[in-house]
Parts: C-alpha cells; structure tokens; sequence
C-alpha cells in the first residue's frame, strides 16, 4: 500500500492556480509599464527584450494584438525580479514611504539654507557633491524673489540643485555618461 504525503509549501510545490495567479500578477505589472512614458521606461534600466516588447504594445491599435502583446509581456516578465520594478512604479506614484520621507528631507535643507547662511557650509560638509557657489547664489535670488513677491523661480531652482545632490532612495541613480547625454 502507497502511502502519500501532503505537499508542504517547502517541498516546492506550487498549485497551478497559484501559477496563474502569479503571471496574472506579472500581466497586471506589464500594464502598468505599458502605461509609462518611453523616456521613463528607458530610465528603469529593463531587460532590452522587454522593452522592446513593451515599445511594440505601444505601437500596436487592434484589440487582440494589445492582448496578445500584453500576454507575451507577461511571460518575459516571468524572467525579469518584479521587485525593484514594483518599488520604482510606487516611487512613480508618489507611494512610497521613502520617497515622501525623502521629499520632506529636500524641503527641509531648502528651509534651512533659505533661513541661515551658516546652514550652508553644514549642507556642504554633509553633501560634498554640493556646489557652494551656485547654492549661494540661487539663495541670494530666491530671498530677493521673495523680499520683491516675485514669482518662485530660483526658490523652484534651489529644490533641484539640493535634490541633485541628495541621492534619492529605492530610485536607480543615472549613470555619469547618461547625465552627460542628457545635458
């Protein structure tokens, strides 16, 4: 007489529903990067196989080519970690807990360098990357623009400068030559 054994989760078993709902998971990320704009899917550093399919979702206009597409995204997905994807498209949608926490840290230093010149030298020990004289500049022009109620131009300026140099978390940081193509 055969005895069998239950299948526990640490044998490796997976259910076959529990498979398809995994790559319906994987199809629904598919369209949510479908969704995206093809400068920041070039960004998020994908496998080029899939970006090229995703590309190609976007060209297409008949309904069961959109699905087919989708579905085939979803199987080059299966080969691609959904994590770092999943936590990028969060950060996208202002969800992330990090990223807030890191929105509120820019404001921060902005209030600061706007309300003492000593804070300056400090965010400048902190961030050696800084550039101390454009920083002190936009400073003297956003406080002008303010003392004058003119609109925030510098003040808007002063956000990106620190934001430059404070490295944002979860986010993939862009290569120095892809600075430069940019630029």
């Amino acid at each position: 007489m055969t005895h069998y054994q239950n299948d526990s989760p640490d044998d490796g078993y997976v259910s076959k529903s529990q498979r398809k709902r995994d790559m319906d998971a994987l199809q629904d990320l598919g369209r949510e990067l479908v969704e995206l704009s093809k400068d920041t899917l070039k960004k998020m550093q994908l496998p080029e196989d899939l970006l090229t399919a995703i590309l190609d979702y976007k060209r297409f206009t008949a309904h069961g080519a959109l699905r087919r597409q989708l579905q085939y995204i979803g199987k080059l997905m299966r080969d691609v970690d959904p994590e770092p994807i999943q936590q990028y498209l969060q950060i996208l949608k202002g969800e992330s807990s990090e990223h807030i926490a890191w929105q509120h840290l820019l404001e921060r230093w902005r209030e600061r360098l706007m309300e003492d010149d000593k804070m300056l030298a400090n965010f400048v020990t902190d961030f050696p990357a800084a550039d101390p004289q454009q920083l002190r500049t936009l400073i003297r022009n956003a406080r002008k623009e303010k003392q004058d109620n003119k609109p925030p131009k510098s003040f808007r300026l002063l956000y990106q400068a620190v934001k430059d140099v404070i490295p944002e978390p979860g986010k993939p940081r862009l290569h120095q030559q892809d600075q430069e193509d940019d630029e």
